[in-house]
């Protein structure tokens, strides 16, 4: 088949306007369900009581029920004598009040006079401590507006003003088609080549979230016809379909062609990034959506397209998030032919919001994951300076943010741990990392970027580490060092060193495929150090300028064959099954400016690395010692 290049540009909006007037109406049906099932639905009318709660007047306290006249003049020197069965009878809370009584008083205000007597010491009004009819609902009062989703509260409301069944806009159905040769299902075995098919998972997820009905159908493989077949028979039994992947333009995107074939694509390009090659289409009227396979283009295409069209089969209004104003920590460069959407981690440091753009790739699944919201730059913008003012749209509770320890420098796997283990300690507070390397944490520091930065710098004149460098960069701050670990630095290998390498220069002298640490990183400048005292040539090292920002991520491309070796930390090499040869040991402490010490986030950090608990975790690890953890030193 020929290839086709994608039929339009459009801006967002001008896409989105174009796209519901060619989709004319949204049919909206209503259907009638059962009040205690519609949770989460839209009523398609307005909803009244019909019967009045209490629907009889009941007691409102436990104590007597009597006619109001008889208590007048009742005082603490005059009391009133009264008589059960002739003055009153006895009610507890809800029962009904006959007609011949209009007061109740409360069991704490009687004093027992005999066998069938009480005394009371204060008159009663009329209706004292009776619910009335119709005191919480009245009988064709109005309970719900039409249009209104239904809340937990709302159920209850409704039950006891006698409504069992109420009238919804029905759930849209939206049927989910994963495409691609290349997929398989969660839990089948992996080979080279093969993808985890998780998108049509998250939709569905988002879907149901959404108010709609997900219909999640098998994995279609690149093949035309099959995916015409199973596209055509969704639509027959589904209100909205969404194609996942092959909205492209490539030799085995057919979503395009499928659709045009069906029906008619209205939009085939949005100059929007990630998401650009979004397919906007028809067949016998529904709507039919191409959305591209990178993650998380295809999370765009559904939070900022998809959403609003199944609030529209609700009869819901589509509402923005909700915005903060924050500083950008770098400059974020853009394209002048997109929209751009940057996903953004927030920090909450010395009363302002500090935004910091994570991962921009289109598969970089883990930057949703981390993500605290996003920053829209303009179509016809180059970017945004460091340091600029900008609005963030939230992704996740300003309260949390707001309770977020900001840690941005070196990594190592035990702050995994250590954030675990401090929401659970408390859980209103979280530990962010940043993983840029002990120099960005420096930076980060000086900057006002960050509460606290883990760091292992060593000092290649004096041999110690860290603290010279907080007194070169950090001057003219006050900061804390707070000790953590000594950890073993190595050279990762194969299991069973299938090359053989003892030391450093064989990384040189065999030629191995070697995977480094970022610029930057306390690893990289240890390796530095080591090759200038070996007097080795980075460039005689075959991969030394290809970086990885963790620990784990250099592991792990050793483990899966890509590299041969790399340098890193012990508890790495053994979490990977790796080999490993020791280099040296480190200090890895964490930078912590004075005037935080004192906050709830780095007492909580500090209680939990001094906890026996952790202590047992990390001797699990292997290659830490923990001898100094919690020392804190005043540079």
């Amino acid at each position: 088949m020929d290839k086709k290049v994608y039929l339009s540009n459009h801006e967002l909006q001008e896409a989105l306007d174009i796209y519901f007037k060619e989709l004319k109406d949204i049919p909206l049906e209503a259907e009638e369900i059962k009040t205690w099932e519609a949770c989460g639905r839209v009523t398609s009318e307005a909803v009244y009581a019909k019967l009045s709660s209490p629907h009889y007047n009941s007691s409102a306290m436990d104590g007597i029920a009597v006619l109001s006249l008889k208590t007048h003049g009742a005082s603490e020197k005059n009391p009133v004598t009264l008589e059960e069965g002739k003055d009153f009878i006895t009610v507890d809370t809800g029962d009904p009040i006959p007609s011949e009584y209009d007061a109740v008083i409360m069991s704490e205000d009687l004093v027992k006079s005999g066998s069938n007597k009480v005394k009371i010491y204060k008159s009663s009004a009329s209706y004292e401590n009776i619910r009335p009819i119709g005191e919480d609902i009245v009988k064709e009062q109005l309970i719900v507006s039409s249009n209104h989703k239904i809340r937990p509260v709302d159920i209850g409301g409704l039950m006891a003003g006698g409504v069992n069944r109420i009238k919804v806009w029905k759930a849209p159905i939206v049927g989910i088609i994963p495409t691609g040769t290349e997929l398989v299902e969660p839990g089948e075995p992996l080979k080279t080549g093969d993808i985890i098919e998780f998108n049509s998972r998250v939709f569905s997820a988002e879907v149901e979230e959404w108010g709609g009905k997900a219909r999640r159908y098998p994995i279609q493989k690149d093949i035309y016809e099959d995916i015409r077949d199973r596209v055509l028979r969704t639509v027959e039994e589904c209100d909205v379909v969404i194609i996942n992947a092959g909205s492209s333009a490539g030799r085995e995107d057919y979503t395009s062609r499928i659709i045009e074939d069906l029906g008619k694509v209205h939009i085939h390009g949005v100059s929007i990034k990630p998401g650009k090659p979004v397919i906007l289409g028809e067949i016998t009227g529904k709507p039919v959506i191409g959305i591209p396979g990178y993650p998380v283009s295809a999370y765009i295409i559904m939070e900022f397209i998809i959403k609003r069209l199944l609030f529209m089969y609700q009869g819901l209004r589509y509402k923005a998030y909700p915005e903060i104003q924050a500083i950008t920590t770098r400059r974020i460069m853009s394209s002048l032919k997109y929209l751009e959407f940057i996903r953004i981690k927030l920090g909450f440091i010395d009363g302002r919001y500090i935004a910091t753009p994570v991962s921009r790739g289109a598969g970089a699944t883990m930057s949703l994951v981390e993500c605290d919201g996003i920053l829209e730059i303009p179509q016809n913008c180059e970017g945004i300076e460091g340091g600029s003012k900008v609005k963030i749209k939230l992704l996740k509770d300003e309260r949390d943010i707001k309770n977020t320890v900001v840690s941005i420098g070196s990594h190592d796997p035990i702050l995994d741990i250590i954030s675990t283990m401090m929401n659970e300690k408390d859980r209103s507070l979280f530990l962010s990392s940043s993983h840029v390397g002990s120099m960005g944490g420096i930076m980060a520091i000086k900057k006002g970027e960050a509460h606290m930065a883990p760091i292992h710098l060593l000092d290649e004149e004096t041999g110690e580490y860290n603290i010279s460098y907080i007194k070169k960069y950090l001057s003219d701050k006050d900061i804390n060092l707070i000790k953590v670990v000594s950890r073993i630095q190595g050279i990762m290998v194969k299991k069973g060193n299938p090359l053989n390498i003892k030391e450093l220069k064989d990384i040189s002298e065999k030629k191995v495929k070697f995977v480094n640490r970022q610029r930057g990183a306390g690893t990289r400048l240890f390796l530095d150090f080591m090759l200038k005292d070996l007097n080795i040539n980075p460039e005689d090292i075959l991969g030394y300028d290809r970086e990885e920002f963790t620990h784990l991520s250099v592991a792990d491309s050793i483990a899966s064959g890509d590299s041969d070796a790399g340098l890193g930390i012990y508890s790495a090499a053994a979490m990977m099954g790796l080999d490993f040869i020791p280099l040296g040991q480190e200090e890895y402490d964490i930078a912590v400016p004075r005037k935080y010490i004192g906050t709830e986030g780095i007492k909580n950090f500090i209680e939990v690395i001094t906890s026996d608990e952790f202590i047992e975790k990390i001797k699990s690890l292997g290659g830490y010692d923990y001898s100094r953890i919690g020392e804190i030193i005043s540079v």
